[in-house]
């Protein structure tokens, strides 16, 4: 995605310890016009797959996914980091481990919102070492629904999470992939990669 790809280079700032501030328009002010345009093209991307509802993280992972879903007509699932006093009922919990808050979390979903027959299509802000998809294929599986892909708005190529989830024969689709951080400079890998 070309204008992806601009808008890091133009507006990303690089961080210490490999992290990638995108906080211009993904993830804390969000361009809407951009996120219409992602949620697009993973609805291309995975329309074929037939999915029945999006999952993703809170809170950054919500915007694209959200598109992604009207997009693709489908309901938005979104996995909570705490109970809140309105989630009554049984839930599927996992803990994973955020890279950029160096901490875990546990996250849930009321049993209510996922179950067999659903194919769930998974959307998330970043890639990087993969521990927030594996724990919400986690969920997914405690569900017994079926997992039909993983969409991912920036991958960090050098990181080892995409080729850990492409490794266990995931479908991870990957909109920017970013080689390297070093020295303060955003180099994108040459090609988006799509399994």
């Amino acid at each position: 995605m070309r204008e992806l790809l601009e808008k890091i280079a133009a507006e990303g700032e690089v961080a210490a310890d490999g992290v990638l501030k995108v906080d211009r328009f993904l993830n804390h002010q969000v361009d809407p016009q951009l996120m219409k345009r992602i949620g697009e093209a993973f609805a291309v991307r995975f329309r074929d797959e037939r999915p029945t509802k999006v999952l993703t993280l809170e809170s950054s992972g919500i915007s694209p996914a959200l598109m992604a879903a009207y997009e693709l007509g489908i309901p938005l699932v979104v996995a909570r980091k705490r109970r809140p006093l309105t989630m009554t009922g049984d839930v599927y919990r996992t803990e994973v481990y955020s890279f950029t808050k160096q901490e875990a979390n546990e996250i849930i979903v009321s049993r209510s919102l996922l179950g067999r027959g659903d194919r769930v299509l998974i959307i998330d802000d970043f890639l990087a070492n993969g521990q927030a998809a594996l724990g919400m294929v986690e969920i997914i599986e405690q569900a017994g629904a079926d997992m039909v892909g993983i969409g991912i708005v920036i991958e960090k190529a050098f990181q080892d999470g995409g080729r850990l989830l492409r490794s266990r024969g995931f479908r991870v689709v990957s909109l920017a992939r970013i080689a390297s951080l070093d020295g303060g400079a955003i180099q994108f890998a040459d090609e988006v990669m799509s399994r």
